[in-house]
């Protein structure tokens, strides 16, 4: 058993008790005030045992018919609490109204156990408001918010009986319908408040400041250029957020989708019963170069590319780039691809552009290899380190493996180079040794160098 199941359980017991006791103390001193107090904890009772029964409904998990839970189930609980109270609003009035006109007389007496069991009354509804207010705050249940809320309006109408009962004691005979006039009024105002809280809730109504702090927690993620949408609505203690976010199109899928979890965490930090629901909308940055958005095309069409050259040739653009696909492929078919990626592209940068792509096969997944001997590697290291000599700025190869593959020998070596050189001109130079390796060695299919700053 859950928490909020032990405390309405707990109300329920202290309801049943004050109910009887107050009903008994009612009929004997005929004070209309506490009958009306005792219907009051009648009502209580019965919304107290709804509470419990909402709680445990609302508790469960989604299913096929209720795809959001059942949380909801508290709010149309509330709603009925909340049609009680005003009924029993306008029976007290009524009836108050008919004794102070002279309509219905009743004779009162204040005796000392009326007095007794509107103080026990007190004190019992202050301390059930109190834990009942902690534990929906706990566990955001409006059942248990909506169960507080009366018993805090009990309390303050069980003072005013308290005050009545004193004033027919002292001789005022219409004390007591007075109070059961400000009974009806604590009662009247409790209903408005839980049924305003409870429509909100049914009716989808977000969360005062939620949408916008929703949209500040976004705004301040790396990669969100812009918060489009945000909606939010309360079913039970579950805020269901419906998100929607931009970011830049030039982003690859596994990006936004680690942007979209962060955010998600984000959001659940700050509002831990929060389900959210983040939608992506793809935006044309002012800062996306040529380069990017050539690769972004190619990307979204699930094609690889590289070697993108973007020039400018007389006031026109030329575009040309590697195309890979499958070595089996037939070549109409690769080139019907490669015509649709070609079309693409003016389509994004313009009809005057010129769009060139070469067609290759791709590598394989997984290529079958073994290392060289012994003495090949030698052979080969040897060869490196000359290599390396003849070209200023590159130093130190080591780390060199040599693999056979059926479709030749592939060459992994690392080597040294001044730190303070450009990517561009250390590619040059590591792609001079790989070239004149080749050129030495035909049997080598591909050779890859990895460049190191000097130390």
């Amino acid at each position: 058993m859950n928490e909020k199941e032990k405390a309405a359980l707990g109300s329920i017991a202290a309801s049943a008790a004050l109910t009887a006791a107050k009903a008994v103390i009612g009929v004997l001193t005929g004070s209309l005030a506490i009958l009306s107090e005792a219907g009051h904890s009648l009502l209580d009772l019965s919304a107290t045992m709804l509470t419990y029964f909402a709680v445990r409904v609302s508790g469960k998990p989604a299913d096929a018919e209720h795809q959001y839970g059942h949380g909801k189930v508290e709010s149309v609980t509330a709603l009925g609490e909340t049609a009680l109270l005003f009924l029993l609003t306008a029976v007290v009035v009524w009836e108050a109204l008919r004794r102070l006109t002279g309509a219905q007389t009743h004779p009162v007496e204040a005796t000392v156990p009326a007095f007794a069991i509107i103080a026990g009354s007190i004190v019992v509804d202050f301390f059930r408001a109190r834990t009942l207010r902690r534990v929906a705050r706990e566990t955001s249940s409006e059942a248990l918010h909506a169960d507080a809320l009366h018993f805090a309006s009990d309390m303050w109408s069980s003072l005013a009986v308290l005050i009545g009962l004193a004033g027919v004691a002292l001789g005022y005979t219409w004390a007591d319908a007075a109070a059961a006039l400000v009974v009806a009024v604590f009662i009247c105002i409790a209903g408005w408040r839980l049924g305003r809280r409870t429509i909100g809730t049914l009716t989808d109504t977000a969360p005062q400041g939620v949408s916008e702090h929703i949209a500040s927690i976004a705004r301040q993620m790396p990669g969100i250029v812009s918060v489009e949408r945000v909606r939010a609505r309360p079913a039970g203690a579950v805020l269901f957020v419906d998100l929607g976010v931009a970011v830049s199109r030039t982003l690859p899928l596994d990006r936004v989708s680690t942007i979209k979890d962060r955010l998600t965490r984000a959001i659940r930090a700050d509002m831990p019963h929060a389900e959210v629901t983040i939608t992506t909308e793809p935006r044309a940055l002012d800062d996306e170069t040529l380069r990017e958005r050539v690769m972004m095309i190619a990307r979204n069409r699930g094609l690889a590319i590289h070697h993108v050259a973007v020039q400018a040739i007389g006031g026109r653009l030329s575009v040309s780039m590697d195309l890979e696909v499958e070595g089996t492929m037939p070549l109409n078919t690769a080139h019907d691809i490669a015509s649709r990626l070609e079309e693409a592209l003016r389509d994004e940068l313009g009809p005057p552009v010129e769009v060139e792509t070469h067609i290759e096969p791709l590598p394989a997944d997984v290529t079958a290899g073994r290392d060289a001997a012994a003495a090949r590697v030698a052979e080969v290291s040897a060869a490196l380190s000359a290599l390396a000599k003849d070209i200023a700025g590159l130093s130190e190869v080591h780390d060199v493996r040599v693999r056979e593959t059926a479709e030749g020998e592939i060459v992994n070596f690392h080597c040294r180079v001044e730190p303070t050189l450009s990517v561009r001109a250390v590619h040059d130079l590591v792609d001079a040794v790989e070239r004149r390796l080749r050129r030495r060695f035909p049997t080598i299919r591909r050779v890859i160098g990895h460049a190191e700053p000097r130390r």
